[in-house]
């Protein structure tokens, strides 16, 4: 695997072998209420974006 993203949500998460790992310290967003359920949605979408965007390591 090239890159691995972790989104942490306060869960351990199992070794994952990759050339590149990132954590994005994003919230939890399932108990949050719909306007700020979709700020988080946009946050991981501007991430994903911004990630693919780089060149390829």
């Amino acid at each position: 695997m090239d890159v691995a993203v972790t989104m942490g949500c306060g869960d351990s998460c199992p070794l994952v072998r990759a050339k590149v790992r990132e954590e994005w310290n994003i919230p939890d967003p399932k108990e949050l209420p719909d306007d700020d359920f979709r700020k988080v949605r946009d946050l991981i979408e501007q991430k994903v974006t911004s990630l693919l965007a780089q060149p390829i390591r």
